[in-house]
């Protein structure tokens, strides 16, 4: 028997950021705001990517309870507290890996806060626009999956009563096409707390970083960028690396 809904989409999305959405008090070290949009076909999300993170956490740690952040273990921190230097590495090593093995699509909107601020914009919300250009670009991927007459779930981690309730609320504004750039937007948002053990928003989560200091430092070595540039969608073959830095 298949109790799949039909009006459910083939594919599900995890959302996650880097940098903070502050336009007031800007990191000199790391002026950038980043979201990034993970896109999996659901039968190969569960049937592989879950199975085979769990099955790496077990081997390091004995048990998956364990969060991926990308923070965390290079500041080692929490379980990553007695990393050394060497288990460090290996440990990403071993995560690239896996990760440029995965059959997924990567959209991320990288918003330079400096280049903004000389716009002189008012009450604008960085999240807020960065999210606007990816559901955009996301309808036009689940488009060419002949997918876009479906409903599309999208994860969001936490961020505070306040932010979540903001979000939700543009992200409602964005999908009715109260924005003139886009018609009806077949979307529905869901908002993680941030101690879900989701594979999915931890993929995400080690992926932004190193999106956004391709721009911040054009010319450091990035091995992550690397490995994950040929899964950014692009809506043509001359859209350069994929992601879309903004303004």
């Amino acid at each position: 028997m298949n109790i799949a809904d039909p009006k459910y989409s083939d594919y599900v999305v995890y959302v996650d950021e880097s940098g903070d959405h502050s336009l007031t008090s800007i990191d000199r070290n790391y002026p950038v705001f980043v979201l990034t949009f993970c896109i999996f076909r659901k039968k190969y999300y569960s049937e592989f990517v879950i199975p085979i993170l769990r099955k790496l956490k077990f081997a390091i740690f004995g048990h998956d309870m364990v969060i991926l952040h990308e923070h965390d273990i290079r500041k080692k921190k929490g379980a990553f507290r007695d990393f050394g230097k060497e288990k460090r590495e290996a440990f990403f090593e071993e995560l690239n890996i896996l990760i440029a093995g995965m059959d997924f699509t990567l959209i991320s909107r990288v918003i330079d806060k400096h280049e903004l601020k000389k716009q002189n914009v008012k009450n604008i919300h960085i999240y807020h626009l960065a999210m606007e250009i990816c559901l955009g670009q996301l309808h036009s991927f689940l488009k060419d999956q002949g997918q876009d007459d479906r409903f599309t779930h999208i994860i969001c981690e936490a961020r505070g009563a306040v932010e979540d309730r903001a979000l939700e609320l543009e992200f409602r504004r964005i999908c009715d096409g109260v924005s003139t750039e886009y018609s009806r937007l077949p979307f529905e948002v869901v908002i993680a707390d941030k101690k879900t053990n989701s594979e999915g928003l931890q993929i995400a989560d080690l992926i932004s970083r190193p999106v956004g200091l391709s721009v911040v430092r054009p010319n450091q070595s990035n091995r992550a960028l690397k490995i994950i540039e040929k899964k950014f969608y692009k809506v043509t073959e001359t859209e350069g690396k994929g992601y879309i830095v903004y303004p």
